[in-house]
């Protein structure tokens, strides 16, 4: 690093990952799309109004509300709220945009479905907040409502991509740069730590660098059942659903959803 780059430490707490720098970047240097459709046609489905956990920046958000139903949307990250806030306005949609952590919020208004835009919930570092977020989801959940979670079984990053940054580029020439340099995978605890750097680098002036630890801390078939029974939820139906007796963790790569309702 040269003497002028501007770098600031690792942040502590996994709910502040995506702000700063990480929250500017995040749009531009995400490795996946959102289908709004798939979420849509859940909210469709189970009702109105409609909670989405873990908004970010107002994608899928944003489409739904475009699309007239009734949504609200929460984030930890009072940086991508705001940015979210203000691509709402550049649309001139009206909708309802909360700041709070997933196992703390209290937004004074129950929902007929609730669900989280990819896996979300397994930013959650350890079993413990997860409990919490999916006790806090049932006082937000209306009888008779579904709340759509989907899931992840994590697997290591792969030794030839850590790194191998990603870039992008704006359209005033900053470069953008993600950097997986390091990272534990753990099986046993379901957690992957992943020490990460995100540069900004502008045509003129120094660059910027932020390092963070990323945490996943995925959940199988049978640990979301556990939870959520402990919650005072029931697991409705996983999809795809499990082989009759399966009772295996999961393998690496493997997705799935789990939809939970009042137990």
């Amino acid at each position: 690093m040269s003497p002028d780059q501007a770098r600031s430490d690792d942040v502590a707490d996994p709910a502040d990952f995506y702000t700063g720098l990480v929250a500017e970047a995040y749009s531009a240097l995400r490795s996946h799309a959102f289908d709004p459709e798939r979420y849509a046609a859940f909210v469709r489905a189970q009702g109105q109004p409609g909670l989405e956990v873990g908004c970010g920046a107002g994608e899928p958000l944003l489409h739904l509300v475009r699309d007239g139903l009734d949504v609200d949307g929460v984030d930890s990250s009072s940086d991508m709220i705001r940015r979210a806030r203000a691509e709402a306005r550049r649309q001139g949609l009206d909708v309802g945009l909360h700041v709070a952590r997933m196992e703390e919020m209290d937004l004074g208004r129950q929902y007929r479905s609730i669900y989280l835009a990819g896996p979300t919930f397994e930013l959650l570092p350890d079993d413990d907040l997860a409990l919490r977020a999916l006790e806090v989801f049932r006082r937000h959940l209306s009888p008779g409502g579904t709340i759509m979670v989907p899931l992840w079984i994590a697997e290591p990053t792969p030794a030839v991509q850590l790194g191998v940054p990603r870039e992008a580029v704006d359209d005033d020439g900053t470069v953008l740069r993600y950097t997986a340099l390091s990272e534990e995978y753990d099986p046993a605890r379901r957690t992957r730590r992943t020490a990460v750097t995100y540069e900004r680098i502008p045509t003129v002036g120094p660059p910027e660098v932020v390092d963070r630890l990323w945490v996943i801390h995925w959940q199988t078939r049978q640990t979301i059942a556990d939870l959520a029974a402990r919650a005072g939820l029931a697991v409705r139906e996983v999809d795809p659903p499990s082989a009759p007796g399966d009772c295996e963790p999961g393998e690496p790569g493997e997705e799935f959803t789990a939809f939970l309702t009042h137990a």
